[in-house]
């Protein structure tokens, strides 16, 4: 519970259930702000209260129509500056353009930098977001920032939903993802794997395939974990690498559950038991995708923002705590 008498929270469109269930962890209401859009899809913000000294939390994760709800963050931003906010802190649990993180070819534009200059330009003070997919991206601000991990909650599921966890093992699709699969699977006492994705030839439309480089998946509980899926494709051929392996059982733990160009009713006819996700609105993915369960994450980020308002540190939200919160996870 929040105790205080100086703090705004606000949130755009993007996550309103987040942004609910955040406010009455916190048990502070939501300042009423009505983001909407003129008919030429101009983005319009009018903040009904004053925040004038106020210690704002603006609530924004960068989903499904990503471009508009970036626009509103940037001017709900720069609306509480100008109306002589004290702090503003953009909450983000997913960050938008995060895969646009280094110039990996010519010409490619460092877009996670350009959105970290807007946000700052535009007056925020502080950031706090969750699983970011290159924690470099942290060094583009020359303002704090905070980056959650979803881990805890991930071992807390795994613990109390997953039978069999105890004989598991945790796999990385890539090899970007194993610095995380071997964090879990020492926290969990248990092995790890990693897959890679090469090509049957040199052409790039050659077809694509998986390899276990690392590990034994064979008659084991396999446990996928990734930070991010969009069109499923990686699910897809890992799914069905890990049961030509032998996995007895497949379970999937995704922080950024995006399926922008997903085909809900392939990932249906996947090998999997259940497809775990968070920090973006399931609604409707779920009522397509009969597999898939949505963690509640709005207890991490309400206790990072009563820490930061408070100023008191935030590391234990990478352990024990995080890890305790699994009796009330699933939404």
């Amino acid at each position: 519970m929040y105790h205080g008498n100086s703090i705004r929270l606000l949130a755009g469109n993007s996550h309103p259930e987040l942004a609910r269930a955040v406010a009455e962890r916190l048990g502070v209401p939501l300042t009423p702000c009505m983001p909407k859009k003129f008919s030429n899809g101009e983005v319009n913000v009018k903040i009904s209260e004053s925040v004038r000294e106020e210690d704002v939390f603006i609530i924004q994760s960068g989903c499904s129509d990503v471009n508009d709800n970036l626009m509103e963050l940037l001017i709900l931003i720069s609306a509480c500056k100008t109306a002589s906010a004290r702090r503003i802190t953009a909450v983000i649990p997913c960050f938008p353009y995060a895969r646009m993180d280094k110039k990996d070819e010519s010409r490619a534009p460092i877009t996670a930098k350009l959105v970290a200059n807007m946000l700052v330009s535009a007056g925020c003070d502080h950031v706090i977001t969750m699983d970011l997919h290159a924690s470099q991206i942290q060094g583009f601000f020359d303002i704090p920032v905070d980056n959650l991990f979803s881990e805890p909650l991930m071992v807390s599921y795994i613990k109390r939903y997953i039978d069999g966890w105890q004989n598991g093992i945790v796999v990385s699709p890539d090899a970007g993802g194993a610095k995380r699969v071997t964090a879990m699977a020492d926290k969990l006492g248990i092995e790890f794997a990693l897959i890679h994705r090469k090509r049957d030839g040199k052409s790039q439309n050659a077809p694509e395939r998986m390899e276990l480089l690392v590990g034994d998946v064979r008659a084991q509980v396999a446990i996928l974990v990734d930070d991010m899926i969009d069109t499923g494709h990686t699910l897809t051929l890992a799914a069905r690498t890990l049961h030509e392996k032998g996995a007895k059982t497949i379970y999937v733990l995704i922080s950024h559950g995006l399926f922008a160009e997903a085909h809900m009713a392939s990932l249906n006819s996947l090998p999997i038991e259940q497809l775990v996700t968070n920090t973006v609105p399931q609604n409707e993915h779920k009522e397509q995708f009969s597999k898939l369960i949505a963690l509640d994450i709005s207890s991490t980020i309400a206790e990072s923002i009563r820490r930061t308002h408070n100023g008191e540190s935030i590391s234990l939200l990478f352990g024990e705590w995080a890890e305790g919160r699994g009796l009330d996870m699933i939404i």
